[in-house]
């Protein structure tokens, strides 16, 4: 029989065990941290009625999703978690309390070209706060805590979450009569970093035809370090911009009591993210030392997340983190913590007789003490099990001869330092619990 060469799709991850462990790390991570602001779990079909899926329909959504029929029915996979997280609100409002806040970490699949950092199928972390009507703004003040914390919990420092206005922007535009042609004004101001100031200036005046006074006041404000200053002179000119300038001072002023320090924020009113969805706040979150990398967590405030599905208005303010591209940078870069326990247990138990039921019932006296132990039986020489050991990088290795088994006791030999001490189950079991708490003392991410 001809064998098939085992190979991986482009543009899908998989993982050796010890960095799957690091991934699960990370899930927990954020499990645990949007659980501390009353977020509750959320899980969604992968497919869904392609029907369902498109209810939007159009643009790089349709070339993109992965749509196939069973039978009659016309089915899809999920290409984000907020299509089915509307989708799921209109199906069970009357049974859902508001503002309904979940978070939902799940794998998505989207069919755009394969490259290196960009992948087909990946793994979202959503969290989102949907309210019945009406939603305040201290919610969207209260975001950039989450991210904060979420990031700092992870291990990483440097990053700053940087926040915009819609509402501000768009009056803005308005007010120097660009509404007209606000899209064009944002992709150009989008290149601020990239390509400079004067050529920025050149485009507006030479491709969209923006009086060059119009355009040097509108980077004036867009650059100022002091933009809730800069932006005083057209309060009163537009109602639209006085709305979105209130509401961005409001999350300023909550940010300090939320717990964000100065240093790992601002505002940043170039941001212009989801210009046909987006409504109020908007956030992008970038590693300082890695700009290259581009938003490794955004999101913003929308009006109507299910408009598709119900007549009801439910606004609601969100974020994502892509965490499949997350982690390959953060790998790619160096930053994943490797000191960390990644073996798949605390301790080895190698019985050295033919009796086993001394090391089974070890086994058993050590997992009621939560600690993760393996048995290893089998036949094969001393070295192999040592070597199997090592390569899994197993924090302790327990012998089970016949002078321990005399002795009710066992031989526990530490595989960082070398030592090995003969020890009663209960030292044994202590020593073990806080060595692996000593080694697991850390975060999955080393900021540099």
């Amino acid at each position: 029989m001809e064998k098939v060469k085992p190979r991986t799709l482009s543009g899908f991850m998989e993982l050796l065990p010890a960095r799957q462990t690091q991934m699960e790390r990370m899930m927990e991570t954020l499990r645990r941290t949007y659980s501390l602001y009353g977020f509750t779990p959320l899980d969604t079909p992968v497919i869904e009625s392609a029907e369902v899926l498109l209810a939007k329909g159009g643009g790089e959504t349709e070339k993109q999703i992965y749509r196939f029929t069973k039978g009659d029915s016309d089915l899809a996979l999920r290409f984000d978690l907020t299509v089915p997280l509307a989708k799921y609100i209109a199906q069970n409002y009357g049974q859902l309390a508001f503002p309904f806040r979940r978070y939902q970490i799940g794998k998505v699949y989207r069919g755009e070209r394969a490259q290196r950092g960009r992948f087909r199928e990946f793994y979202q972390a959503d969290i989102d706060i949907i309210g019945d009507g009406e939603l305040d703004i201290i919610n969207e003040a209260e975001i950039p805590s989450i991210i904060y914390k979420t990031f700092t919990t992870l291990g990483l420092k440097r990053f700053v979450i940087r926040v915009n206005n819609r509402k501000l922007l768009n009056g803005l535009f308005a007010v120097l009569g660009l509404s007209d042609k606000s899209m064009d004004v944002m992709h150009i101001i989008d290149k601020l970093e990239k390509i400079g100031r004067e050529k920025v200036l050149a485009c507006l005046k030479d491709d969209l035809a923006v009086d060059e006074a119009v355009g040097t006041l509108l980077l004036d404000v867009l650059e100022s370090e002091e933009p809730i200053e800069a932006l005083q002179q057209f309060v009163g000119k537009d109602e639209l911009f006085d709305k979105g300038l209130e509401e961005l001072t409001t999350v300023v002023k909550h940010l300090g009591g939320f717990g964000v320090p100065e240093e790992n924020f601002r505002i940043d009113l170039t941001i212009a993210r989801g210009l046909d969805y987006y409504t109020g706040t908007v956030y992008e979150t970038t590693m300082i030392d890695h700009p290259e990398i581009g938003s490794v967590c955004s999101g913003g405030r929308y009006d109507n997340l299910a408009e598709y599905y119900t007549d009801k208005k439910l606004p609601g303010v969100g974020i994502s983190i892509g965490l499949t591209r997350l982690f390959f940078v953060l790998e790619d870069q160096g930053y994943l913590n490797d000191e960390l326990v990644s073996a798949p247990t605390d301790a080895l138990i190698l019985p050295m007789t033919d009796d086993l039921s001394p090391s089974i019932a070890l086994a058993t006296f050590l997992r009621e003490k939560g600690i993760r132990a393996q048995l290893h039986c089998e036949k094969k020489k001393f070295k192999a099990k040592m070597n199997y050991a090592n390569k899994l990088k197993i924090p302790y290795v327990i012998f089970i001869g016949e002078d321990e088994i005399a002795n009710s006791k066992a031989s526990v030999k530490d595989m960082t330092s070398g030592q090995q001490q003969l020890l009663g189950y209960d030292e044994a079991a202590e020593m073990i619990i806080a060595g692996v708490a000593a080694q697991n003392n850390g975060t999955v991410i080393l900021d540099k």
